[in-house]
């Protein structure tokens, strides 16, 4: 397969030259000019260009794949599956869906207030601007990607400013969003520094979609505050996955090391807390020490990912410690006498208190905690600063479902986690610290457009552009008393008295008093 930068007809894409506020606002001023020309292009020449991509990405899957995962030291495979086939059925799912989410929509007749009979009124989205992406570096591909590709449908500009180790991953796509036949000034990569960011918020876009730390999205909030900068933010997640007493507990088992295996554990959705029904904790624990147990052992030279050092581990040691000091112990993973932590790293045991079920740990670290009741159980996954998703086990689905209601978070699996929420058809986003907005979906896409409403009014009856009449408070008070009004018989009473008032409207000579 062809890389599409070895390509003959590709535009080569290099990030900015520098991270002076100079070169950035360039590339904002270019992105503006480019984004006047897009957002006047019909929408289905748009999405042609957007299925000209998804081909695009089809063809050069290993190229994106290796891209993505060469910096990260991940098996190409897990790119294809978790970065870009979500991101190509996000393509595709704009394809179908944009015309109508994005078409004017004219409000009917239905509901509308009979004072404002004679008004006929539209809703249109329209795009922002240039939105500034700054992705993340666990999955440098798919999320700045289905950003990037929701914002360019909607008929937006993008600056895309990588997260650490993601400019392969970000180079490679926009290599191929430009053979597509995008603007090369429509959409631009900046560098990976935090100088970049800094300089592209500074030089004014009109949204920032940032994926990361809750810590950095505060950071970025000071930033875009006192300029007035709508953002969306896709932050941290200490997810909670609870484990009823009829749990399938060999299916809980191998979901746990899937999810703390994926990507290595730096998945924002990763489990994080285990809540499991006391009557099943002893066996799901065994059970997880023996599928962990035939890990590659953390000391192996050729799997430095295993493991964090004395000093990039410490703020986790700590907690770790705190926890061990509470009564937790190891079921999986250790510390090691020199300090590091070795992953994946399971305790049980872990009580409430620790702070360690209160932290976005962003490594394969999973805490186990028994509960008595559902309630317990529910009361435990909400009380957390963040609240990005949840999951139940369970083999009643009812009641599955109606914990899935009382839990605070984003997204909800049932027997299952991480996984569905790869289909591009649902919104993605936090809540509390994990935080607001979301993007993928149809709310997505609608978050990078702006309502405008086109209101006509054929009305030949217009009071309001009248002086005010003797009977009008009269009149009012009647007709809010008769559409709003609680009781048939105040209603019938206040029908009496509009009559009345419009009555004497009619013939009560303007200005006079009655």
């Amino acid at each position: 397969m062809t890389s599409p930068s070895n390509s003959t007809d590709a535009r080569p894409i290099t990030p900015l030259p520098g991270i002076t506020g100079m070169a950035v606002r360039s590339a904002m001023s270019a992105a503006r000019l480019a984004q006047v020309r897009w957002a006047a292009t019909p929408l289905a020449e748009r999405l042609a260009r957007i299925r000209e991509l998804r081909r695009l990405i089809a063809e050069h899957a290993s190229t994106l794949a290796q891209a993505s995962a060469s910096a990260r030291r991940r098996p190409p495979l897990e790119s294809i599956t978790a970065e870009v086939l979500p991101l190509a059925e996000a393509c595709r799912f704009l394809e179908r869906e944009a015309p109508s989410l994005l078409a004017p929509r004219r409000l009917g007749r239905s509901g509308l207030p009979i004072w404002l009979s004679g008004v006929s009124s539209e809703l249109h989205r329209e795009p922002i601007g240039v939105v500034l992406v700054i992705g993340p570096g666990n999955y440098p591909l798919l999320l700045p990607g289905v950003q990037t590709v929701q914002a360019l449908a909607a008929g937006n500009a993008v600056l895309v400013k990588p997260g650490i180790g993601g400019s392969l991953a970000a180079q490679a796509l926009i290599e191929l969003m430009h053979r597509a036949g995008l603007d090369p000034n429509l959409v631009a990569m900046l560098p990976e520094s935090t100088d970049a960011a800094v300089a592209a918020i500074e030089a004014g876009p009109d949204k920032v979609i940032f994926t990361g730390s809750a810590a950095t999205g505060e950071r970025i909030l000071a930033q875009t505050a006192p300029r007035l900068i709508p953002t969306t933010m896709e932050l941290s997640g200490c997810d909670a996955l609870i484990v009823r007493a009829d749990a399938d507990l060999e299916l809980v088992v191998k979901s746990l090391k899937f999810g703390l295996q994926l990507n290595n554990g730096a998945t924002c959705m990763a489990p994080k807390r285990l809540l499991v029904h006391r009557s099943v904790a002893a066996a799901l624990e065994a059970g997880l020490a023996r599928a962990f147990a035939s890990e590659v052992p953390v000391s192996d030279p050729a799997r430095p990912d295993r493991q964090a050092t004395s000093e990039t581990g410490a703020p986790l040691r700590q907690l770790i410690t705190d926890a061990v000091s509470h009564g937790a112990r190891f079921v999986a993973g250790a510390i090691s006498p020199d300090g590091s932590v070795q992953f994946p790293l399971i305790l049980s045991g872990v009580e409430p208190p620790a702070r360690l079920l209160q932290e976005a740990v962003f490594a394969p670290v999973l805490s186990l905690v028994t509960v008595a009741d559902d309630a317990e159980a529910i009361r435990l996954a909400n009380d957390c600063p963040y609240a990005l998703g949840a999951s139940v086990f369970s083999r009643d689905e009812s009641a599955a479902r109606s914990m899935a209601d009382a839990l605070n978070a984003g997204v909800v699996t049932i027997n299952d986690l991480i996984i569905p929420t790869a289909d591009a058809r649902i919104p993605f986003g936090g809540r509390k610290r994990s935080g607001f907005g979301v993007t993928r979906g149809p709310d997505g896409l609608l978050e990078l457009t702006v309502p405008k409403v086109v209101s006509v009014s054929r009305a030949k009856f217009r009071p309001a552009l009248e002086p005010p009449h003797p009977q009008d408070e009269s009149m009012f008070r009647s007709y809010l008393e008769l559409t709003h009004g609680r009781g048939l018989a105040r209603r019938a009473r206040a029908l009496i008295s509009l009559c009345r008032s419009l009555s004497g409207r009619r013939k009560s000579p303007l200005g006079s008093q009655s």
